[in-house]
């Protein structure tokens, strides 16, 4: 995901962010920025995860960046919902 550069973190961390709002039921409460927000650091936390595994998300091309943001942002929601529900 690093090599997309500025313009392809901010639109795949949007789509990502979007859909992993979609799917967490978390899209009223959520904008484009936070959309964009979730994505990106999904990105980061699923590529994290998936280097734990030893998987290459560095050269695995644009349809994996996508995915593994996905897979990042939908767990980052699953942990932003576990914490805000507690507090409530």
């Amino acid at each position: 995901m690093l090599g997309l550069g500025i313009l392809g973190w901010v639109i795949i961390g949007g789509i990502a962010g979007w859909i992993a709002s979609k799917i967490k039921g978390r899209d009223a409460q959520m904008g484009l920025l936070m959309n964009i927000v979730v994505g990106i650091v999904g990105g980061l936390l699923g590529g994290f995860l998936l280097s734990l595994f030893g998987v290459d998300v560095q050269g695995a091309g644009i349809i994996f960046s996508f995915l593994t943001c996905l897979l990042g942002a939908v767990i980052l929601l699953t942990i932003v919902n576990a914490v805000t529900s507690r507090r409530g």
